[in-house]
């Protein structure tokens, strides 16, 4: 999904490089609901661990449509915006079994005073959400 193009070098680059996204489900009432997350890229999928029992699980059981969506820098330019389909994954490793997360993250855990173990254990599901369109502007 995200290619060499320029719109793709952008999504990638921010995919690669950003602490935090902008993940948008939708209630089972048909409101829209954004709430910012840390996610982990693979190259393929965008995984983001939730507390359970949080509206956006909910939401996404109800509906797994879901859009993504980056800050611009300051003057609103580099938009890049992502929709796919969620799953809660319950047979994903917890974080702490994706090296890749626990290192994009370790500097955070240490700034909040916890550990990624604590981490692992309060945001146990995993959701997996497989882009179908990228935007970038």
């Amino acid at each position: 999904m995200v290619d060499n193009s320029k719109t793709g070098r952008l999504a990638a680059q921010k995919l690669r490089d950003e602490e935090v996204i902008w993940l948008t489900t939708v209630s089972p009432k048909g409101q829209p609901e954004s709430v910012p997350v840390w996610f982990y890229w693979d190259g393929e999928t965008v995984l983001i661990y939730s507390q359970p029992n949080k509206p956006k699980v909910r939401n996404i059981e109800a509906n797994p449509r879901v859009a993504l969506n980056f800050n611009t820098d300051p003057q609103g330019n580099q938009v890049v915006r992502l929709s796919g389909r969620a799953t809660i994954d319950p047979n994903a490793p917890k974080a702490t079994g994706v090296p890749g997360m626990i290192d994009k993250y370790r500097e955070s855990f240490k700034r909040l005073g916890a550990t990624p173990e604590q981490f692992a254990d309060g945001y146990s599901v995993a959701i997996q959400i497989r882009p179908t369109k990228v935007t970038a502007f």
